[in-house]
């Protein structure tokens, strides 16, 4: 698994979460975001990425999907099983 070449910000509680499950799951970011995009949520790569590095906050919309796609409960992106 590559690591992380920048540190994680402070703009959500999520995206250090939703990288892990993502790469536990074996789905590669681009992969992922396309998911996303089907499921209606209007995200790029870039934002995409800001939301992974906590760098921009999350929308409750895009919660609720990234969630869907993982197949886990929104309170685990949360750190909350």
């Amino acid at each position: 698994m590559k690591t992380r070449k920048k540190v994680y910000g402070n703009a959500n509680m999520v995206g250090q979460n939703i990288e892990r499950l993502r790469k536990e799951k074996g789905i590669k970011q681009k992969d992922f975001i396309a998911r996303i995009q089907v499921m209606g949520c209007d995200i790029n790569p870039t934002s995409y990425s800001k939301l992974e590095g906590q760098l921009r906050a999350a929308n409750d919309k895009e919660i609720y999907v990234i969630a869907k796609i993982l197949g886990v409960q929104m309170e685990e992106l949360f750190g909350d099983k």
